[in-house]
């Protein structure tokens, strides 16, 4: 028996979540506006609204122009496109549908995708004048990754070619040649007219060729509901409830499989085992509760749970791992740089992280698989990921409540890329932190000092490497243990395969920050002197330090003064075209927002510089007086 039908015998009826997409202009809008029509759910008042806007906005002539129905922003009426996903609520006798009209512009590629992230179904236009274009490609694409295996093709307008059997079959043809391997389930070609209703929901007298059925008679009978209930109990914490002293439940909605009081669970990152021993709910406890119920779970022991943690089924894990390999969808107008941090939000949980390597991207019209070293907006890409915290996880393809995730942009926060982990990797789950008899806190008190990082920031030529080479030399006449990495010389070594965009620079203060948290390690206080253009890779280092240990030092020397000085003539060569990406000419640098220490802002001499930063070491208590 399907879940429909079990929701059948209890008297609800079964809801179906779909989207529509496609390219611009392939009637998406006009679609459900036809949908809501003859389904008599536009009232009098709203349908003599619609006329007026028709005559205004409309472009269907005197006719009334159901898009406008769902482009409910004044923006999309004046340009005739949808922006925003649109979401429409409506009923048969046998089925409820909960529908998005998600935008075809490539602009907003990432909105289509937010409304294709809860849908069961997908219904795919395409313009029969045109055939199959870029974004129809880009969104079949999509829809296969965001696990959608439900694909209705909508051959819309075939008005506007007679109703041609011939044009039909040739894009049908080529859409199933170009989606075989997609992994779609079921792909079901319909010939439609959403303007004048032809085979919307009633069979068309105009195509009495196509023999299928039409698409609501084909929304109401698909079973696209797949047994969630039987598949291993996950539940991730979303809130501990702690109402009073003698009551501590966890709280969240169950993703998959079921559970009873008796039963135990695990949590997932922990391995820390309990049994369940209430269910409750608003309406009172439950004797089991399945996939889609939102309950409080309390549990026999008291174990340490918190919001973000995965409950599982202890017979059925799920994977735990800090690296792993996912598709990404990006979504963010600056483009994705290889080692930048971001925040991840996979279910509850919020853990920074960065992409380790992009392995390939995938082309949209052919699917083929390209070397790429960015992805930029709307572009899909394969890629490897390291979290800061080891995550549980289930494959995007076995679960997608517990498989799926976004990648936050630290300073907007907005969201970067949607992503789906296809697989753990090996080595993150093999590799053990090793436990030491040593550690930096006792290493540094041989050394009478406490370890940090003072990382000098700022312009090519604006005495960074000279400030801090003055800093260890009173540092070393002092006794104290230092080491200074400088952006030239590590150019020379560790870094020498890097170059000067966008990715490279990240990729050079990723591995000088993780040397000078080594260094950090052994006690040391670590000067590192780089233009490290980027707040978020500044940021990144921060991050993987102690609490104190990082000092970011500005060298705040206004541009102009850098080009006079130009000890290396590099500014000449740059402004003259001969160096690229050059950081104040063709290359951004943006100045910390609230460094630790703050130097030649009025000219003072470097000299003076370090004494400054010899104070506030000794005021930090990094050095004894």
């Amino acid at each position: 028996m399907s879940a429909a039908e079990k929701l059948a015998q209890r008297g609800v009826l079964p809801t179906l979540r779909f989207l529509t997409c496609g390219s611009v202009d392939d009637g998406k809008s006009t679609l459900i506006g036809r949908l809501l029509f003859e389904q008599k759910l536009i009232f009098d008042d709203q349908l003599a609204a619609l006329e007026r806007d028709s005559k205004k906005h409309g472009t269907v002539g005197d006719d009334i122009d159901f898009a406008l129905l769902v482009d409910g922003l004044e923006a999309e009426r004046e340009q005739g496109i949808t922006i925003d996903v649109a979401y429409r609520y409506f009923s048969t006798d046998k089925r409820a549908f909960i529908v998005a009209d998600t935008p075809g512009h490539e602009q907003y590629t990432r909105n289509m995708a937010t409304g294709a992230s809860n849908a069961d179904l997908a219904i795919i236009l395409v313009d029969a004048r045109k055939g199959l274009l870029t974004q129809t490609f880009r969104h079949a694409t999509i829809v296969s990754l965001i696990g959608i295996r439900h694909v209705v093709l909508a051959v819309n307008k075939i008005d506007l070619v007679d109703y041609d059997e011939t044009v039909f079959d040739k894009i049908v043809a080529d859409f199933a040649d170009f989606a075989e391997s997609l992994g779609f389930r079921s792909i079901t070609p319909i010939p439609m007219s959403a303007r004048h209703g032809d085979n919307i929901s009633n069979p068309s007298a105009r195509t009495p060729w196509f023999k299928g059925q039409h698409l609501l008679a084909h929304l109401e009978a698909i079973d696209v509901e797949e047994d969630r209930a039987g598949r291993p109990f996950r539940m991730a914490v979303q809130w501990v409830n702690r109402p009073h002293l003698d009551f501590r439940g966890f709280a969240g909605t169950i993703s998959s499989g079921s559970i009873k009081p008796g039963d135990e669970i695990v949590v997932a990152a922990s391995g820390r085992k309990s049994r369940v021993t209430r269910i409750v709910t608003a309406g009172g406890d439950l004797d089991r509760a399945q996939a889609g119920d939102a309950v409080t779970l309390t549990l026999a022991d008291e174990v340490d749970i918190a919001r973000g943690d995965l409950l599982a089924a202890p017979q059925d894990r799920p994977q735990v791992a800090d690296q792993f390999a996912a598709h990404l969808i990006w979504m963010a107008d600056e483009k994705m740089l290889p080692g930048r941090s971001y925040l991840m939000k996979i279910g509850a949980r919020l853990v920074p992280a960065s992409i380790t390597e992009l392995k390939h991207r995938v082309d949209v019209n052919t699917l083929d698989k390209h070397a790429a070293k960015t992805l930029a907006l709307n572009e899909v890409g394969f890629c490897n990921l390291n979290a800061g915290a080891p995550i549980a996880f289930d494959p995007y393809a076995e679960n997608h409540d517990t498989g799926a995730f976004i990648l936050i942009d630290r300073f907007t926060n907005s969201t970067a890329a949607a992503g789906m982990i296809s697989f753990g990797l090996r080595r993150a789950t093999n590799v053990h932190l090793q436990e030491l008899a040593v550690d930096k806190a006792q290493r540094a008190r041989l050394k009478h000092q406490k370890p940090a990082v003072l990382w000098f920031t700022g312009l090519s030529g604006a005495g960074k490497s000279t400030v801090a080479n003055i800093v260890e030399a009173r540092l070393n006449a002092r006794g104290a243990h230092t080491i200074l990495l400088d952006g030239d010389n590590v150019r020379h070594g560790l870094n020498r395969d890097l170059g000067f965009t966008d990715a490279d620079r990240v990729e050079n203060i990723r591995r000088v920050g993780e040397v000078a948290k080594l260094m950090t390690e052994a006690g040391l206080i670590a000067l590192c002197s780089f233009i490290s253009p980027f707040r978020a890779e500044r940021r990144m280092v921060r991050e993987l330090l102690g609490e104190g240990e990082f000092i970011e030092v500005f060298v705040d020397t206004p541009l102009e003064d850098c080009i006079a000085r130009d000890p290396k003539g590099l500014y000449k060569r740059a402004l003259a075209g001969e160096i690229k990406n050059f950081t104040g000419v063709d290359q951004a640098y943006e100045r910390p927002e609230a460094a630790e220490i703050v130097l030649a802002r009025n000219g003072e001499s470097a000299e003076k510089s370090a004494d400054e930063v010899i104070a506030q070491l000794i005021e930090r208590g990094i050095i004894e007086h």
